[in-house]
């Protein structure tokens, strides 16, 4: 008889009890492994992109860009190998259902779920599948068939030239952050923030940081 597959499991959630509570739900599954946590989303970029775990529990709302900033900066680092992610959230609000989804997750369960519920959806997003708390599939099925509540997002072909780690160097730029501030955060080097910069200048075709700034905040970035 062939032995279970176990998946690696990481989580993404700012309260450390949740988080401990979760531990102890999934703890003794068979199958699954937790491998570590974060409860910030530049601790959990950097120690995703290390642990390589197979799926991410994600919290959709924590400071610093939420589970979105999360998904993205995960997503920029390992391309192709990123992890899968599953959506844990209090919130069952269509636009955050959305938002995730259309960042990249796979599935988005509410925090009302049980543990051994939590431990099937964990198993079938490993395995392929979309997994959602009831009636939150209606949200995402009604925004790919041009029924969602949620407006897109109008189209900005400045912006969208846009790589997602760009977009990352962008809203820190446009928060006041310095070049040395921006790699601290974005755990890179400050010769690559100042390429990022560069290519943000040269694609938004702003001639300063200033101009830059006016022109994120008139799109609402930062």
């Amino acid at each position: 008889m062939t032995p279970e597959k176990t998946y690696r499991v990481f989580l993404v959630d700012d309260h450390g009890v949740f988080r401990s509570g979760v531990r102890v739900e999934l703890a003794g599954v068979a199958g699954l492994e937790v491998v570590g946590d974060a409860g910030t989303v530049a601790e959990a970029v950097a120690r995703i992109s290390q642990l390589r775990p197979d799926v991410v529990l994600l919290d959709v709302h924590m400071p610093g860009g939420g589970g979105v900033a999360v998904l993205r900066g995960v997503t920029d680092a390992l391309g192709s190998d990123a992890p899968v992610f599953l959506a844990l959230s209090v919130s069952d609000a269509a636009t955050d259902v959305i938002a995730t989804i259309r960042a990249g997750a796979r599935g988005y369960v509410t925090k009302t779920i049980d543990g051994a519920e939590l431990a099937d959806a964990v198993r079938r997003v490993a395995e392929g599948d979309a997994v959602f708390s009831p009636r939150l599939a209606g949200f995402v099925l009604d925004s790919f068939t041009g029924r969602s509540p949620v407006p897109e997002p109008a189209l900005d072909p400045e912006l969208d030239s846009l790589t997602r780690r760009e977009m990352e160097v962008l809203r820190l730029l446009a928060r006041g952050y310095t070049y040395r501030e921006i790699a601290e955060e974005l755990f890179i080097s400050v010769k690559t923030v100042e390429t990022h910069a560069s290519n943000v200048l040269r694609k938004t075709q702003q001639s300063n940081r200033n101009a830059l700034t006016r022109w994120a905040v008139n799109r609402q970035i930062g």
